[in-house]
């Protein structure tokens, strides 16, 4: 029996995949509890044995990436949206502790309004009903669990030097709009999949399924269902 994973990237959980629910039987990883891609990789790959179908956006994406580089035999179909490869970038680190602080001493509600705005495409931050189920899905998370992933994040593993090797189908989407991970960080990593397919979702930032929801799914559902 083949599992469909849906693995939400960081601050995020199942409400970025709603629109992907609604049309095919999946599961949604919980990464609340880690601080390390590998070992979420390697939790993941434990709770739901056999065959894996595998979607992940964002920091869920290069949690993806792990998957199939420690069991590449169980990976049938893999999609990332949403996501880059790239090494760890100057002064980064400084900037993710900076936001952890901020999260500790300002609280998720500061969080929200300071992070959320420029992962949404300008033409939707005014569909009050998107950003509020946003920010809601951020205010069910915390400090403590922020500064978690973003430990994760930080000391990322080399995704650039591994990608090349998967051999699965492997779907790769990303917003017009997305400022966060922009369309060439996913031209790159077609450049190591010439056998992969880029999608581009018009309109949409770097929350694509949930700016645009039924656009993603059209392209998204009939390649894991297929």
């Amino acid at each position: 029996m083949t599992t469909t994973l849906l693995i939400p990237g960081l601050l995020c959980d199942r409400f970025c995949w709603e629109g992907v629910l609604a049309r095919v039987p999946a599961q949604v990883a919980d990464l609340s509890t880690q601080d390390d891609l590998t070992q979420m990789a390697r939790d993941l790959l434990r709770q739901y044995p056999g065959a894996l179908r595998v979607a992940g956006h964002s920091m869920g994406a290069r949690v993806a990436m792990e998957m199939a580089r420690l069991a590449p035999e169980r990976i049938e179909k893999l999609a990332l949206l949403d996501t880059g490869i790239h090494p760890l970038r100057p002064g980064e680190t400084q900037k993710r502790d900076e936001i952890v602080r901020f999260a500790h001493d300002n609280g998720m509600e500061a969080l929200a309004d300071r992070w959320l705005p420029p992962m949404v495409w300008e033409g939707n931050q005014t569909d009050a009903a998107l950003m509020a189920g946003l920010r809601a899905m951020v205010l069910r998370m915390t400090p403590d669990l922020h500064a978690r992933q973003i430990k994760a994040l930080v000391n990322r593993p080399d995704a650039a030097a591994t990608l090349g090797q998967v051999a699965c189908p492997v779907l790769l989407m990303v917003g017009r709009q997305d400022q966060w991970s922009p369309v060439s960080q996913h031209e790159d990593m077609l450049a190591l999949l010439p056998a992969a397919r880029l999608e581009i979702i018009e309109d949409a930032g770097h929350f694509a399924p949930v700016e645009r929801p039924e656009a993603v799914a059209d392209l998204l559902v009939p390649f894991l269902r297929d």
